[in-house]
């Protein structure tokens, strides 16, 4: 290992070392208008904050997911409640609108799609004052980028709806 690496990867280690360091020491500072600021650099009239290190990581018990049945807070007895036949109603009423929206969206692809094929066939050019006529490749580029654009961003709307109705059923 070079003299540079080593003098790289001892900084890297020191940094590590007190970026660890810093995130226990936290200050907090009131003005005299009643603004909170708070800081890791230590200011006149500023506060040390005592803050658990262990608050900002996910224990392996948290993270597995143990006991988080146990933890969730219970529904109120008061909230409001939807009967079968109502939710039954809702979700057909969703289902039908989605329908409505895939159709409506695999019409709008279908033109997309329209749109590309004929600006495909269509170059973009201009003619000099002299008469002569030249492909302007950059224009041609640009408007077939946003064709297809438009039909990717239907394609990607038809999988959505498609994906929310697979969901319903």
């Amino acid at each position: 290992m070079t003299k540079p690496m080593k003098k790289k990867l001892f900084l890297s280690l020191i940094a590590l070392t007190l970026s660890s360091h810093a995130l226990a020491e936290i200050y907090k500072h009131v003005d005299a208008d009643g603004r909170v600021t708070y800081s890791n650099i230590k200011s006149k009239g500023a506060t040390r904050l005592e803050v658990d290190p262990d608050m900002n990581s996910i224990s392996n018990e948290r993270a597995k997911g143990n006991n988080a049945a146990n933890k969730r807070t219970p529904t109120p007895d008061d909230f409001p409640r939807v009967d079968n036949n109502t939710q039954n109603q809702r979700d057909a009423k969703r289902k039908q609108i989605l329908q409505n929206e895939l159709a409506a969206e695999k019409a709008a692809l279908d033109e997309a799609k329209k749109a590309y094929a004929e600006g495909e066939s269509n170059p973009e050019v201009y003619r000099t004052a002299s008469g002569q006529t030249f492909r302007n490749v950059a224009k041609f580029e640009e408007k077939m980028k946003n064709l297809k654009a438009n039909v990717d961003n239907h394609q990607k709307n038809i999988e959505l709806l498609q994906k929310e109705l697979d969901a319903i059923r």
